[in-house]
């Protein structure tokens, strides 16, 4: 409904689009025995543009047909009373797939296209090959999820029990890493390769590799829009890779006074990005706490950088104080627009970066006994 609602959103402004002449697409469906006054939906976008089309559902079957340049997530929704696509209410019978040139086929022997089947596009293959590849990890994850909502308040607070749920989870964020760079590299040529690599960059991983990865990718794929896109984001990511020197920033702590980044040059300094609405951040934070008290008397410490949101200073300190954070805490209080983590980039949280005494990073993202680890290599074992 989110994505949905999202399209509507963008679309109400616009008339629906006059079907292409030289069509390059053609979505055909069978959708059970659907009739008059139903009527199909197609929503998708070219470049900034989002568009909808649409026809009128006869026993069950409509086509619509238009172009596109590139591949579009696309929304294909059967407005089963013909109220019109702002009336749908909050429980749409909707699909969500990819829009490609060519003939894609949507059949559905029930009255409902949430059922559909896609046949006769290769991205919607590589697409479900990847989902049913990351299936168990998807399942796995939802397990943890679960068992962590189900345990007592109590057991929840207990800092030993979210530090076993976090583990667990970077656990599996690992496995997935390892699958979606498989998948690129068994499939240069493929549309998701490009998705794959948009989102191994987006959840933080080195863009020496990323890039890597972008570069194996067949020289059609590169030649997209979004593939520039994808490009420029590798190439900004680098001003924060491992090895650059850290920017600096100055925001204000619980105080109201201003910190810079760079008055704790000589030390070792996390900087860690965080907020006390973000529930990974919160199990992750029992781990700094741990690393943070075993390294402080030597020549390191954490500086926090909450993306909480305006207005909310009551949550931001009262994380602080249930979560045991004794470092420094700094924030402008601006969400995800906080200029910290714009200027690292920073686009999911939790997310660290490890500064050496010469304002040097030297790793980013550790998570779980990762900090720890690479804390007693730097420092030595305590």
């Amino acid at each position: 409904m989110k994505k949905l609602l999202f399209f509507i959103i963008a679309l109400l402004p616009s008339a629906l689009f006059a079907q292409e002449a030289t069509s390059n697409f053609t979505v055909t469906g069978k959708v059970g025995n659907v009739g008059s006054p139903a009527r199909a939906y197609l929503f998708y976008s070219i470049g900034a543009n989002q568009v909808v089309d649409s026809s009128l559902v006869a026993n069950g079957s409509f086509t619509i047909s238009g172009f596109v340049p590139a591949p579009s997530n696309s929304l294909l929704v059967i407005d089963h009373l013909g109220v019109g696509y702002k009336n749908l209410g909050n429980t749409p019978d909707m699909l969500n797939f990819f829009l490609d040139k060519g003939t894609t086929t949507v059949t559905a022997n029930q009255d409902s296209v949430s059922k559909g089947v896609i046949t006769g596009s290769a991205v919607n293959d590589d697409d479900k090959y990847l989902t049913n590849l990351l299936k168990p990890i998807n399942d796995e994850a939802k397990k943890v999820n679960d068992e962590k909502n189900a345990a007592p308040q109590s057991q929840q607070n207990s800092q030993d029990f979210q530090r076993q749920i976090a583990g667990r989870m970077k656990t599996l964020q690992d496995k997935q890493e390892v699958i979606l760079k498989g998948f690129v590299t068994a499939h240069p040529a493929s549309y998701i390769s490009l998705m794959v690599i948009n989102l191994l960059g987006r959840q933080g991983a080195a863009p020496a590799e990323v890039e890597s990865l972008y570069n194996s990718l067949d020289p059609s794929l590169k030649d997209l829009e979004i593939a520039k896109m994808i490009k420029k984001s590798i190439d900004d990511q680098k001003v924060t890779d491992i090895g650059s020197m850290a920017p600096d920033f100055s925001q204000p702590d619980v105080n109201g006074n201003q910190v810079k980044l760079s008055s704790f040059r000589g030390k070792y300094v996390l900087v860690d990005f965080w907020a006390s609405w973000c529930g990974p951040c919160r199990a992750e934070n029992p781990n700094v706490v741990k690393a943070y008290n075993k390294y402080k008397g030597k020549n390191f410490t954490v500086l926090g950088v909450s993306l909480d949101k305006p207005g909310a200073t009551a949550d931001w300190q009262g994380a602080i104080k249930s979560d045991g954070l004794t470092w420094t805490q700094v924030s402008d209080l601006k969400f995800w627009k906080n200029e910290a983590a714009v200027l690292y980039l920073v686009q999911s949280i939790p997310a660290n970066f490890l500064i050496d005494p010469n304002g040097k990073i030297v790793a980013k993202n550790l998570r779980g006994t990762d900090l720890e680890d690479k804390l007693a290599e730097l420092l030595g074992k305590i």
